[in-house]
């Protein structure tokens, strides 16, 4: 019996309910985990992110087959699917917990994620410059389990979900269609 050997790719594109819903729904991604990374504190809490003094950014850490999706295309759905430009900010969520950030786990994903970051810039994707942060990847702590699945399990109940969350996911759908499970 032979495994798949699954590689790691740590995203941040503002709250992690949008970014797991896309990256979950995607082929070749095995999961993706709603988390925090790039902080100083200790196993985070939601509380102790959202109080904005751990440093920590609101994150998905995405294990995925290689040899179905590759880095760069995974790269192509983050750009596409966030404001990479606003600092500290996702639409009507601000703070450093939201910011843009990239965590590469070795020096190729460094590579690839410099040079689409810079190519994106340059492109005609956005019209502000790109502020999304490229760091070496550390540590990456689950998000607590109710954020797990949060708009399949919420959904409508929610009127963030209602009203950003499934606009944000519908519209990656109709972009992505090829790509999605």
């Amino acid at each position: 019996m032979t495994y798949k050997k699954y590689e790691l790719a740590t995203l941040g594109t503002g709250c992690f309910w949008c970014t797991e819903a896309i990256f979950k729904s995607l082929k070749g991604v095995e999961s993706a985990l709603p988390g925090y990374s790039g902080g100083h504190v200790e196993n985070p809490t939601y509380e102790l992110v959202c109080a904005k003094t751990t440093g920590h950014a609101e994150v998905v850490q995405i294990q995925y087959d290689a040899e179905v999706i590759t880095f760069e295309e995974l790269l192509d759905v983050f750009w596409r699917t966030h404001n990479p430009t606003t600092p500290n900010q996702q639409g009507n969520d601000k703070g450093p917990q939201y910011r843009s950030a990239i965590f590469y786990h070795n020096e190729e994903q460094k590579t690839i994620a410099a040079q689409s970051l810079k190519d994106t810039d340059a492109s005609d994707l956005w019209p502000n410059p790109v502020v999304t942060e490229l760091n070496v990847f550390e540590k990456f702590y689950p998000a607590e389990d109710y954020h797990k699945d949060y708009l399949a399990r919420v959904g409508d109940k929610n009127s963030y979900c209602t009203f950003v969350v499934k606009p944000k996911v519908e519209k990656f759908k109709k972009q992505f269609k090829d790509k999605l499970k």
